[in-house]
């Protein structure tokens, strides 16, 4: 008797999505139906997602395809056949080149749109309990919409024999030049150019990324909205910065407006754009800034929101979100130099406030030192660690606000906030898919009141929200 053998019908849905459809090279029409979370134009081109930057939804285009992947395909704008009606003309020649401005092509009411599309595309993604129902504010725009961001933080590396500084191309370190940069605050744009020109001079070797070699890696400078005042730091790949008093001397008679230079050692090959090690090399040790009518030092690595017209809208949302009253107790968590904590400490009885970074620790303490507050102190640590400690040391709190990194909440802090359950709790998020993931754990105890997204960085396909949580 013949064996009797059993055939399996492929997957015809998995076949379609990894057979390749196109190679590297090919031109093909895509219909732009939507903005990715990056801001990129998705299309189809045979059942597969192909991802176009600078391509916007409704648009028609031929697409050169520039990398094939298993379940996607990415492309460049050829040609365009239909073009949106929301399609506006850049104002940097960078935009779609180099990372930062890849909504500068779309009309700014549009844009605002898109971010709140991304707190709804997030939400659906991850499904937190109720998401349905959350009432998803429109986007808050910003008073500025070009010249807003004070601190530019842009590569250094030689192109054809000349010293260059910028950002790199889209997933890549190929640097672009930037000469000038329409969303930067004017005085942060004109440090790097000048300090570019003179490490040119002075034949200080910049960071070679083929043998690690050279010293500069990266200018960084923070301007004061208030002042013009900026800190001026650089990051070396040595402690060595050759010819550094001429430097010094230098940038002193030719930028009289920075009143803060420093050094930060952040050796060899590394993602990571700060080192553990800094130097100060002359005038201040920190820079200030004024926001919500106080006085904040910010030393270098010290975090501060990157536009400061928007800032205070941001924090007086999240003080509308937890609506404090005179005898409740304020955690800031993620605080920073205090920023928030400090502006809503005269709401509030006490606040208390914690931070992994301890230059941040010490500059939220002489901040609240140096506007007169007495309610409220900064510990250093990890908030996940902190809370119990303060909650066993009697340190009782009924009101939280946390503002974290892009990775979201600690896991372990979500599982302290779900045991303690602080009656007020506001929750500012710079990026939505780890709020959404987030508030899948949060939403165990917590109702989503509502959440109100907020530009901060306009040009851009990133978005700010607070979230008002109330106890189920």
């Amino acid at each position: 008797m013949r064996e009797q053998r059993h055939y399996h019908r492929p997957n015809d849905k998995r076949a379609r999505a990894t057979t390749p459809v196109a190679a590297v090279g090919d031109r093909v029409p895509l219909t732009i139906r939507k903005l990715g979370v990056h801001g990129q134009g998705i299309g189809y081109f045979k059942h597969k997602v192909c991802f176009v930057p600078g391509a916007l939804p409704q648009e028609v285009v031929v697409a050169t395809i520039t990398k094939v992947h298993p379940h996607y395909l990415e492309g460049a704008i050829h040609r365009l056949r239909k073009t949106s009606r929301h399609r506006v003309e850049p104002r940097d020649n960078y935009a779609g080149i180099a990372g930062g401005f890849e909504l500068e092509n779309l009309a700014y009411d549009q844009q605002l749109k898109f971010k709140r599309q991304v707190v709804l595309d997030a939400l659906d993604k991850y499904k937190p309990h109720a998401y349905k129902k959350f009432d998803i504010r429109p986007t808050l725009p910003s008073p500025k919409q070009y010249g807003y961001r004070n601190k530019a933080q842009f590569q250094v590396r030689q192109i054809d024999g000349h010293v260059a500084a910028g950002l790199y191309k889209a997933n890549s370190h190929d640097l672009v030049d930037m000469k000038d940069c329409a969303v930067q605050m004017p005085a942060t744009t004109q440090v790097i150019r000048t300090v570019t020109q003179l490490i040119e001079d002075l034949q200080i070797p910049v960071y070679d990324e083929t043998n690690h070699s050279g010293i500069i890696k990266t200018l960084v400078v923070r301007e004061a909205k208030e002042s013009g005042q900026c800190q001026l730091t650089f990051i070396t790949n040595t402690p060595k910065l050759i010819h550094k008093h001429q430097l010094i001397t230098q940038i002193q008679q030719q930028l009289p407006a920075v009143v803060s230079i420093m050094q930060n050692v952040n050796p060899g090959d590394t993602p990571l754009i700060w080192g553990d090690k800094m130097i100060h090399l002359a005038g201040d040790e920190y820079l200030t800034e004024s926001l919500m009518g106080l006085d904040f030092r910010l030393s270098a690595r010290s975090f501060l929101q990157l536009n400061p017209y928007q800032t205070e809208t941001l924090y007086e949302e999240a003080a509308k979100a937890l609506d404090l009253k005179s005898d409740d107790v304020l955690v800031d968590a993620y605080a920073g130099v205090g920023t928030i904590g400090l502006s809503l400490a005269s709401r509030v009885k006490q606040v208390y406030g914690m931070e992994t970074i301890p230059e941040a620790v010490t500059d939220a303490n002489a901040n609240a030192q140096l506007n007169g507050i007495s309610n409220a102190t900064y510990e250093g640590g990890a908030a996940e660690e902190l809370l119990p400690k303060w909650q066993n040391g009697g340190k009782n709190f009924n009101a939280l606000v946390v503002d974290p990194p892009r990775t979201g909440l600690d896991r372990q802090l979500i599982k302290t906030i779900l045991q303690v359950k602080p009656a007020k709790f506001a929750y500012v998020s710079c990026d939505m898919a780890t709020l959404a993931r987030d508030l899948t754990q949060l939403t165990r105890a917590y109702r989503v009141e509502y959440i109100q997204p907020v530009d901060m960085m306009p040009q851009t396909p990133r978005c700010e929200a607070v979230v008002k949580l109330t106890r189920r």
